[in-house]
Formats: C-alpha cells, structure tokens, sequence
C-alpha cells in the first residue's frame, strides 16, 4: 500500500470529506470540507468519488514525500504547488512517482487548498466519515492537524484502469493533463458578493437593519475559523426584545445575528443548534467563495431567492459531472 509521508504540516492540515451526516441529533457537528466543490472537483479528476477523503490545507500547504505510485489533484487556493521543485498545475491530474516531493511555496489566491489522491485516504471512518473534527479529537489522522512524521495510507487504485470521469485517456489507461471546464474555477478575490436567501428570523429585524445587511461591507475578522466566521461592519438592529430564540437547527452558511449586531457566518464545524436570530442563509453555490476568503477581505450580501439558488446549484452540479 503506498502511503503519503508528511515533513512538514503547513499551518492547518486536516483529512476531509463531505462530512459526518445523520448525528445532528446527537449533538455532532458534520464538519467536513470548507469548501466541499472543491474537494469535488479535485477528487473527480483522479478518478475518485465526490466525496473521499483528501486533505484540507490552510493558507500554508504541507510537504509531502510519496512511498508509491499515484495520482494527485491540487484544486482550490493556489499555493503555488511544487514536485520535485518543479511547478505543477492546478485543476489538473498529475502523475508521481515513488520518492516523488511535493511542497507549496507561497499563497496566491484563496485560503484552502485540497489534494486529493487516486485511491483516497484509507484512514479509517468514524460515524460513516473520514473528516477531522478536532474540537472532539475524532476522525481523520488520530483526531487531530497532520504533524511532521506522520504517515498517511492511501486507498486502492488501478494504474492501468480508467481512473477519471473528466480526466481520462482510455487509449493509456491514465489521466490526461486535462483542465477542469472552463468557468467551473472560481475566481477568488480579495472582495466578494455572497448570494443569501432569507432566514427563518428576518422579520425579528428592524427595516433599516435588513437595508442596512443588505448594503454594508463586511470584514471578515481574525476570530474566524472552520466553526464561523465573524465579520465586523455596521450592526444589524434588531427589534426590541426579539435578540435571542429559542435554540434551533442550523445549517452550513446560517447567518446568526447575535446582540451587538455583527453577523456570524456558521461553517463546516458549527454547532448543532443555536440561539440567535438566523437572518438569512448562504447560498450552496456561493459557500466555496465564502470558505476561500480570509480575514481583512470584505463580503458584501445580495438577496436572491430559494428557486434560483437550486437552479444555481443543479446547473454547476450537471457541469461538473458531465462537462462533455
């Protein structure tokens, strides 16, 4: 079995896949990727499903040193990845080789990088996922970042089978250097429009508050991380004595709106229920925009509605799996 030696971890490091669903009810978050389109693409062009395990690196890539043949895909924020010392390309699938380095030299565009692995990552699962929840200490590699010296497994693949539905060369039984479709990638920039839908508790909101929610730059602030990201700009007013509710579902991209008026974006680590006022709610579409920002870039809201949201959604989903 070949297997991913880590050297050095990059900053935040973490096994992802789509997520552990079907234990809200006990109280465990899904977590899983910030931005699981990425995770998607990138698994896709080494010939995987969707949603296997890959690593989730965050605003500084890992080194890595491969003990066996594979496939990888780097998809996501650009760290201007590196094999053997030779630049490789994003969005696309790369061969290596055993003893093969790879390293990322600096980032350029986004916050979070995914590399994924013909095979995937053969680390075990726990509750139905491979994702690294690290508040619990489950999942992942030992519960926790990668470190130096750890050791990763990587899954079964056939070198002579066809490994990709985007990225495949029948004719050599191996993935072309082939580009994700174009405008499939998303352009990450220092400044974003968020599509939102409207949330249950928008009418626990003053008009000039909605105006205002729908009108203001927002920074996205250092006390933001895979949980939530705060933003600071103008306070949202609430009505009198409509602050808090009674605790209720939430969901990946609720917008909570506490006391002081600043929104809380809720990310793949959020808690399971909570009890501010949910003004609105990111759209799936806009999520992998939203978990490629980084704190100091602003976030400006737009209003859209749940039917185009869905046909936002099924579109890119149609394009992504048959872009033919």
């Amino acid at each position: 079995m070949a297997t991913v030696i880590i050297h050095s971890a990059g900053l935040l490091t973490t096994v992802q896949d789509r997520g552990r669903y079907g234990y809200q009810r006990f109280g465990m978050p899904v977590s899983g990727a910030m931005d699981v389109f990425s995770l998607e693409l990138a698994n896709l062009l080494v010939g995987n499903e969707p949603g296997d395990a890959c690593l989730e690196a965050t605003i500084s890539g890992p080194q890595l040193e491969f003990t066996g043949a594979t496939w990888i895909a780097i998809t996501g924020a650009d760290m201007d990845p590196h094999l053997n010392g030779q630049g490789i390309p994003m969005n696309t699938a790369v061969d290596v080789r055993p003893g093969d380095r790879l390293g990322f030299r600096g980032l350029r565009s986004g916050c979070r990088a995914y590399i994924a692995f013909a095979g995937g990552i053969a680390v075990p699962p726990v509750m139905g996922s491979r994702s690294t929840y690290i508040r619990a200490g489950i999942g992942g590699f030992q519960g926790r970042a990668l470190m130096p010296g750890d050791e990763l497994p990587l899954g079964e693949f056939d070198p002579l089978s066809p490994p990709g539905r985007l990225s495949t060369d029948y004719a050599k039984g191996k993935p072309r250097l082939k580009k994700i479709p174009e405008g499939l990638i998303p352009e990450y920039k220092h400044e974003q429009t968020i599509r939102i839908i409207s949330g249950p508790e928008a009418h626990y909101f003053e008009i000039a508050g909605l105006r205002s929610f729908l009108s203001t730059e927002y920074t996205v602030t250092a006390q933001s991380d895979r949980m939530g990201y705060r933003l600071s700009g103008e306070p949202i007013r609430h009505k009198e004595g409509m602050t808090n509710i009674i605790s209720a579902g939430i969901s990946l991209g609720t917008v909570q709106i506490p006391g002081d008026g600043q929104p809380i974006i809720l990310m793949a680590d959020r808690q399971t229920s909570g009890g501010y006022a949910r003004i609105a709610n990111v759209i799936t579409a806009d999520l992998t925009l939203l978990s490629q920002m980084r704190p100091g870039e602003i976030i400006r809201f737009k209003e859209t509605t749940f039917e185009i949201a869905q046909q936002i959604y099924i579109y890119r989903q149609r394009v992504t799996l048959d872009p033919h």
